[in-house]
């Protein structure tokens, strides 16, 4: 009877053992989820509302955290994460001391930097590497290395037959950082900075035209320091793609005149110009300044912080000084 009863408790206990939370399967408190949430914002990354919820944009932001970390990405909070999370530091742009946009290809983040230096981390799915015909034409889903400064901007949704954009910033030919309803974790693109669609307008509404971006992998980083130095070199690197996207538009629409229309006619355009009584500035016309408002002071907004918050926030226009 004793043994019967040893061997009955032994499965009791091994029972309830198993089903113990252990590792990265443990649930989280909403107090830790909270916790979670503040910390990866004072590191950088761009989180939403600060509340305990985990939700899109909280995913985005943990997303982010494991790709700059190199740890596998989940997108899943867990108690492991939430370690890794606490002892972890700010991530670092390349180039600091001037307003810019980074791109890290093999990360697959985007980081906007401002004059301090001071990052906001995204997720992005950039260009595939595989090819893809369009309108009988084969191509290879390849994002440009370099340095490239936004040269035309959409506001709202644009289309063609590679799919829809939303808030576009063109920084190369029809290469583009826009939001999108599909960011995969891994390179998927073709050739479009994708970005999640909860961050894209403030994204748009932080990348002016003109804005500096450098997109690099292992091998390949151009620094744009002397553009930033000196804003005439940058206004004459401006004009100049802008003038070459013209020439490519024009090749494009020999042969591609129905995507051409459609992206036209469905979103805005704001492209690069000079002030004419004003050499030295670009010209940001009226309608992206009201077409693309900042989100509500104290609710969501490049920081990610929300109501409630105790941290500082700076309303997403002050991001980059000039």
């Amino acid at each position: 009877m004793k043994f019967l009863l040893t061997i009955c408790l032994l499965l009791i206990s091994t029972s309830i053992a198993s089903a113990q939370p252990r590792g990265e399967h443990a649930s989280l408190t909403r107090a830790q989820t909270r916790e979670a949430q503040r910390l990866l914002s004072e590191r950088g990354y761009w989180t939403g509302l600060v509340d305990g919820l985990f939700d899109a944009a909280s995913r985005s932001a943990l997303v982010a955290f494991q790709k700059w970390e190199g740890r596998t990405v989940t997108g899943r909070l867990t108690i492991d994460e939430l370690q890794a999370i606490r002892t972890s530091v700010a991530p670092k742009a390349r180039e600091i001391g001037y307003g810019h946009v980074e791109v890290d290809l093999d990360r697959q983040v985007l980081l906007l930097i401002n004059n301090e230096g001071r990052v906001r981390v995204l997720p992005v799915s950039t260009g595939s590497g595989n090819t893809f015909i369009d309108e009988g034409q084969t191509s290879i889903a390849y994002t440009p290395r370099g340095r490239f400064l936004v040269y035309e901007k959409e506001v709202g949704w644009g289309n063609g037959p590679l799919g829809a954009t939303y808030y576009a910033n063109f920084i190369s030919g029809g290469v583009a950082i826009h939001g999108s309803r599909s960011v995969p974790t891994q390179p998927a693109s073709h050739g479009c900075i994708r970005i999640p669609m909860f961050a894209a307008r403030e994204v748009s509404k932080l990348l002016k035209l003109g804005t500096i971006v450098l997109v690099y992998d292992k091998v390949s980083f151009v620094s744009a320091r002397d553009w930033a130095e000196n804003p005439r070199l940058k206004q004459a690197a401006l004009l100049n793609i802008a003038a070459t996207d013209d020439i490519y538009q024009t090749e494009v629409s020999k042969t591609k005149s129905t995507f051409v229309v459609n992206k036209k006619a469905r979103a805005k355009i704001i492209r690069a110009g000079l002030r004419l009584n004003n050499p030295g500035g670009f010209l940001l016309s009226h309608a992206v300044a009201h077409a693309v408002p900042s989100a509500p002071r104290g609710l969501t907004s490049v920081f990610g912080m929300g109501t409630g918050v105790t941290l500082s926030t700076e309303p997403p226009e002050n991001f980059f000084k000039e």
